[in-house]
């Protein structure tokens, strides 16, 4: 009889963080992005003080230009929606022509 195959998940949060790092983190440009995200704490200085995150204006992280960057709380960063148009309806007026 063959041995049943073992899910290795953490315990406490119950993800396969194994399967995450072979379906994901651990991608050529995945890894690209995340070297550039550390490089750019190290250049705001804030690596490791977990003072805060940093943000790019652009929403590029491979842009690590000094006028791209800035420190934001970590709630403000990670509470927008990352798509190109999020919350667009709600900047632009829709104007509706009456009829008659």
């Amino acid at each position: 009889m063959a041995a049943a195959k073992k899910r290795v998940r953490n315990k406490s949060t119950g993800r396969n963080y194994k399967k995450e790092y072979a379906n994901y983190q651990g991608k050529k440009g995945q890894i690209k992005r995340r070297s550039s995200r550390n490089k750019a704490r190290r250049k705001l200085g804030i690596y490791g003080k977990g003072g805060g995150d940093v943000a790019h204006s652009d929403d590029n992280p491979l842009n690590n230009k000094r006028k791209n960057l800035k420190v934001q709380k970590p709630s403000k960063n990670r509470s927008f929606k990352r798509t190109k148009t999020a919350g667009m309806a709600k900047k632009r007026k829709i104007v509706r022509k009456r009829k008659g």
